[in-house]
């Protein structure tokens, strides 16, 4: 770009110590609905890690001696913070991802502030355990203490969301954050930045790194005074992690893909269970790891639902983000949509049927959004069990429709895969409803719903969908010591 045209981009800066600070080198960043470079991102490595740690170690002993009750304030304080400021950071993540503007400003942003309140609230409730015998004179009680500085690796299909969800109980906790988003979408977290020392956020407690993940994430992973690590991103980069960890014996908490059925059994209401699974499959454009990509249904109502699906999936608009009427919005790169692309194109090869979307219905879109990163909601029918669309997370607005029988046979094939995140379960049986749930290889299973959601409990998958899980007690539980304490009398 020329030197006029660079001044209008935004730059950001990393922020460590409670300063910003500017960075030696950076990376461009696309708006993916015009395919122009927009941002330009720190390209931090080792030193920029370092000074961030260490500024984050500095901060330990003070923020971790502040009571529960202090903490809280201080969430409650930047959660506030953001939610005044929700329609210019809805703008922001909508630009910066690609995903709709009434979806950035209806789930992302609303989330993101609850992420901080929610932990605000639950620290304050936490209880520690004790336990008596009588018979030895003793008594046993258990007390928990923040671990140090953790490492936050967060992705870009949910940038803010997902990374208040790692800082919100790290810090609640009493820990020290060093945090690296995705280079693709920066910009809502150095949004949040300026706004930590109005909430009282001390200098340090909240450091972040931009930059890639095998340059600022490596380091950031490698470095031996960061004891946690928590991700959230592939499985591919978590066995990274876990390979780089493994000579700090780190704890991990990694929340990874998912590729996860809906099994649909003839006695499902359809009127709820076809908008439902619409939007399971193609909401923040299929870039969710809970979006369905693997639909099951039961033969006897298979051509029925296929017709209904279809119809109702033509209706999603895709077009430009930051209009208020469009469903679909721009995938965040132009390698992630060829490689999205090329997901369809094998299914075709291997003889399966696109019904409609991608190759299929012509794309219009605005001039402005020509060169943006689009592709319409796909669905994709007789796909076999054994191909690649079937197995692999494709992490775009494509679902594969089949044909089942037997309880019995899609529990089977529901669980052929590697992965096991989430499930749905539609059904008007409800012995049906607990027998299928509970055989699922699954971290999660909704029925007759999807994503409705209690923070409170349990988040995470089975099997390469990860390790570990997040929510109330189990957040409290990966960023907290406990010790046990002997005391005879």
């Amino acid at each position: 770009p020329t030197m006029a045209h660079s001044q209008a981009l935004l730059v950001l800066e990393n922020f460590i110590g409670g300063k910003f600070v500017p960075c030696s080198s950076y990376i461009d960043s696309y708006n993916p609905s015009t395919g122009d470079v927009y941002c330009r991102v720190p390209d931090s490595g080792k030193e920029e890690v370092e000074a961030a740690v260490k500024a984050a170690k500095d901060a330990f002993p003070i923020w971790s001696s502040k009571s529960p009750s202090e903490r809280s304030q201080i969430l409650n304080k930047l959660a506030d913070l953001i939610e005044r400021d929700l329609e210019a950071f809805a703008q922001a993540e909508s630009k910066d991802q690609g995903k709709t503007i009434t979806f950035a400003r209806t789930v992302d942003i609303p989330r993101a502030v609850h992420n901080f309140r929610f932990f605000a609230s639950s620290i304050l409730h936490h209880v520690t355990e004790c336990t008596e015998m009588p018979t030895m004179g003793c008594v046993h009680y258990t007390s928990r203490a923040p671990v140090g500085v953790a490492g936050l690796i967060s992705p870009w299909n949910l940038p803010l969301y997902l990374l208040t969800w790692k800082i919100a109980p790290a810090i609640a906790c009493g820990n020290t954050v060093v945090a690296k988003p995705s280079e693709m979408t920066s910009v809502t977290a150095w949004m949040m930045c300026k706004l930590l020392e109005k909430a009282g956020v001390p200098p340090g407690v909240v450091n972040v790194v931009f930059g890639t993940g095998a340059k600022a994430g490596e380091a950031l992973v490698c470095h031996r005074d960061v004891p946690l690590i928590s991700f959230t991103g592939s499985t591919l980069t978590a066995q990274r992690i876990t390979e780089r960890s493994a000579a700090h014996c780190k704890r991990l908490s990694l929340e990874l893909g998912g590729k996860n059925p809906a099994i649909i059994f003839d006695d499902a209401d359809l009127s709820q269970c076809i908008p439902t699974t619409v939007r399971s499959s193609f909401a923040n454009q299929g870039e969710i790891c809970l979006c369905t990509s693997r639909i099951f249904v039961q033969r006897g109502i298979y051509s029925e639902f296929l017709k209904r699906f279809v119809a109702e999936a033509k209706k999603w608009k895709t077009g430009n983000p930051s209009d208020p009427t469009v469903d679909v919005g721009a995938l965040i790169s132009k390698e992630h949509l060829e490689k999205v692309r090329n997901y369809v194109k094998k299914a075709q090869a291997e003889g399966a049927r696109v019904l409609c979307g991608e190759g299929v219905d012509p794309l219009s879109l605005p001039p402005g959004n020509q060169k943006g990163y689009f592709m319409l909601p796909t669905v994709i029918a007789e796909v076999k069990d054994e191909s690649c669309c079937m197995q692999e997370e494709i992490f775009g607005p494509v679902t594969c429709v089949v044909a089942f029988d037997t309880e019995e046979e899609v529990i089977k094939r529901a669980n052929g895969v590697k992965y096991g995140l989430a499930a749905t379960v539609w059904s008007g049986n409800v012995g049906r409803v607990h027998r299928v749930a509970h055989r699922l290889q699954s971290g999660l299973v909704w029925t007759n719903c999807w994503l409705v959601r209690d923070l409170n409990l349990p988040f995470g998958g089975m099997k390469a969908s990860g390790i570990g899980r997040e929510g109330a007690k189990d957040s409290y539980e990966f960023f907290t010591e406990v010790k046990t304490i002997t005391i005879k009398h």
